[in-house]
């Protein structure tokens, strides 16, 4: 489990979200406009339709398109009921230009996400 970015709590540019399980929250390919943190539950995140990761409380997911303005690399589906806190684009670049800790613990994220996605992109796809 990864601990999630200090967001100022209660600022109006960040709201909390359900999702029920089964929902997806967001599609490979979509434009991305907010990253999200999760409170409680857990998230599959799926690349070319394999699941690469399950994300649970603290952990954050959505901040790529982002940092790059490209669409979403992957698909976020709700394994379980979860409960996010949805954080604007707006928001997210005012937290990193004001805190440089905020932006150093959200590349801390990626670096180990990346780590762990390399020996997944080595295994050949099952039939």
């Amino acid at each position: 489990m990864q601990q999630h970015p200090d967001t100022d709590a209660g600022n109006p540019l960040e709201n909390d979200r359900a999702i029920a399980s089964g929902e997806t929250l967001f599609r490979e390919g979509e434009v991305g406009d907010a990253l999200y943190i999760v409170v409680e539950g857990q998230i599959d995140i799926y690349v070319s339709g394999q699941r690469l990761e399950t994300l649970g409380p603290g952990d954050i997911l959505g901040e790529m398109a982002l940092i790059d303005d490209q669409p979403r690399m992957a698909t976020a589906v709700a394994r379980t009921d979860c409960l996010l806190t949805q954080v604007s684009k707006t928001h997210f670049l005012t937290l990193v230009q004001r805190n440089p800790r905020f932006a150093l613990q959200v590349m801390r994220i990626m670096s180990n996400r990346l780590r762990r996605a390399i020996p997944h992109l080595s295994r050949p796809a099952s039939s």
